[in-house]
């Protein structure tokens, strides 16, 4: 009798909630996470309306109007944002919706996209506006690399030119000349576009921080920085990121780079899940592709992973030992960048290589604490320091005026940050989404990679 009550009462439950259908929707009973301080307000009503967060007060027995959500004994936090996402760069929308599943049904509620397309401009608008549901797109250009980069005069059209579609960003890759470099952000500093992504080996993380980058990704050319008589070393042997030759690294120069970054306000978005799951040694691929998330990708893209880990494994520059101090000593300096107070966004870079979109954001957080930060110092490089990145007091927090972002989770990610991945429920763009709508999305790209 139990159960027949219970699948009755999910019957009558909308699976996804829309302001537009009631008047508010309301968590009562909630204990809040803000984000703004560590601390939890036990025992809250949160009124959203029209997207936003209409008033927050302490639970009471008064008669409510709208939605009621019951959130006794679980926790209500802003949504996480993915710094580091990819988007496929492809003249299809339909693939580029299942990331965009993928990202939502993890709380994830605002994407940063690093390689730029023209259909991404319609996607970020048809999100916004709500007729696809999705996460808030903030998106690249197409790369700006050695290749795609012809000269400098090329360099500076291609900034002009993307900034004239309405891109919000530059993504820069490697291969750049310090010419072209130059060139680029003398352009886009005219046209008032922003810069981010690769730090080229040729123009090197001095020149990339006193240019002004706006984000800095993977940490990229910090190792190079620290190592002595980098300048006579080839690009093709030091490996990505300097993985192959991290033991040469003089660390007592850490300080030195964390300051110019500090000062410089240059942030960093660290993708470490990216090294984690791909650069590592401690892990096999087959053992990487027997995760449960990897039911989420399809088999060719799979497939794709497994021999990227397999090629960089078999390298004969690939030393076990050398890439655990690799590892070792880029989890210094993401606690070098945090006790420093050097802006950290939280970015897995996915999908990559055994990163599943969403999925790997969640991991993210995990190795940032395993890197020593603390939960919440952890939870805030996805949330409020979101708002002080895009220099927003409504983005990233749970306050009264706030866009309502939110995820509701059955744990406190405070005492453990992998309560985040225990989600109840999302809120984006005026909707709820509950946990049983997420499961049937997630559940339809499952299948669609099975056939």
């Amino acid at each position: 009798m139990r159960a027949f009550l219970s699948i009755c009462i999910t019957m009558l439950f909308p699976l996804v909630v829309s302001a537009q259908q009631e008047k508010d929707i309301v968590f009562t009973h909630v204990d809040i996470l803000p984000m703004n301080k560590e601390k939890l307000i036990r025992d809250q009503t949160v009124v959203i309306r029209n997207g936003r967060i209409q008033s927050i007060r302490p639970s009471s027995n008064k008669k409510i109007t709208g939605t009621v959500i019951d959130g006794k004994g679980k926790f209500l936090m802003p949504g996480l944002a993915e710094m580091h996402a990819h988007i496929p760069p492809v003249n299809d929308i339909e693939p580029m919706k299942k990331v965009l599943t993928l990202f939502l049904a993890n709380g994830v509620t605002t994407i940063r996209g690093m390689l730029g397309h023209p259909l991404h401009l319609e996607l970020r608008k048809k999100v916004a506006e709500g007729s696809i549901p999705g996460p808030t797109i903030i998106t690249s250009g197409p790369s700006l690399n050695g290749n795609s980069v012809a000269s400098p005069t090329d360099g500076a059209l291609m900034v002009y030119e993307q900034k004239k579609m309405g891109y919000d960003f530059l993504k820069l890759h490697p291969g750049l000349s310090k010419e072209k470099f130059l060139a680029i952000t003398k352009a886009a500093y005219d046209a008032g576009i922003p810069f981010a992504g690769h730090v080229s080996f040729n123009v090197g993380v001095w020149l990339a921080i006193s240019s002004g980058y706006t984000t800095i990704e993977h940490m990229d050319g910090f190792i190079e920085a620290l190592v002595p008589g980098i300048e006579h070393m080839r690009e093709d042997s030091i490996g990505l990121f300097a993985m192959f030759i991290a033991d040469h690294a003089d660390t007592s120069k850490i300080p030195a780079l964390m300051t110019a970054l500090r000062e410089n306000n240059i942030w960093v978005v660290p993708t470490e899940a990216l090294s984690q799951r791909w650069f590592s040694p401690l892990r096999t691929a087959e053992e990487l592709a027997a995760e449960p998330e990897m039911v989420y990708m399809d088999k060719r893209t799979l497939t794709s992973w497994v021999q990227s880990k397999k090629n960089l494994m078999s390298n004969e520059q690939y030393d076990h030992e050398k890439m655990i101090h690799f590892m070792n000593l880029r989890k210094k300096l993401i606690r070098s960048m945090n006790d420093s107070k050097v802006g950290i966004l939280l970015g897995s870079d996915a999908p990559q290589v055994f990163d599943v979109p969403g999925f790997s954001t969640h991991q993210e957080l995990k190795y940032y604490t395993d890197a020593g930060l603390t939960p919440y110092e952890a939870l805030k490089t996805g949330t409020f320091n979101i708002g002080r990145f895009l220099k927003r007091d409504d983005v990233g927090i749970i306050r009264v005026g706030a866009h309502a972002d939110l995820i509701l989770l059955d744990a406190n990610p405070l005492e453990s940050i992998e309560n985040t991945q225990k989600i109840r429920g999302v809120m984006k763009n005026g909707n709820w989404y509950t946990r049983e709508y997420l499961n049937e999305q997630l559940e339809i790209i499952k299948k669609s990679n099975q056939q």
